[in-house]
């Protein structure tokens, strides 16, 4: 999907090293890597990118708000739109203040992996709604 975007526009996908978190860990160790996690992944964003968040907290929205709100960064000359999945933990407080917009791909928990395919592919599907091309069903 990575490669099929590239045609509507530039995407990198960047990776922040997890903080170990062994299962023992207290509510507040578990806190700091929250800390830790979300401090590494703020220092890869720019003040003014548009920052959608992966939160299980977010708001539902189906494939074409997705697009709209795409459409709505490039309208209002945002530079960059940054979608950011957090850690095994959740996310820590000061990413979830900078965040732009909260969106909850799915009431069901994912692997970072699995996530970011469906991520990828989403924001893949709105160039093609954007574009009005088929794909989108």
């Amino acid at each position: 999907y990575v490669k099929r975007i590239r045609p509507y526009d530039k995407i990198d996908v960047i990776e922040v090293q997890d903080e170990k978190a062994p299962e023992t860990n207290s509510a507040a160790e578990n806190e700091q890597v929250k800390v830790i996690e979300g401090q590494r992944i703020l220092k890869n964003i720019r003040d003014d990118e548009y920052l959608i968040l992966l939160d299980l907290a977010g708001v539902d929205i189906d494939s074409i708000a997705l697009a709209n709100k795409i459409q709505d960064c490039y309208n209002r000359a945002r530079s960059k739109i940054t979608f950011v999945i957090g850690g095994s933990l959740g996310l820590s407080n000061e990413l979830i203040q900078r965040a732009d917009f909260r969106w909850r791909i799915s009431k069901a928990t994912f692997p970072h992996q699995l996530c970011r395919i469906l991520v990828v592919e989403q924001i893949y599907r709105s160039f093609r709604i954007l574009q009005n091309e088929p794909y989108h069903k």
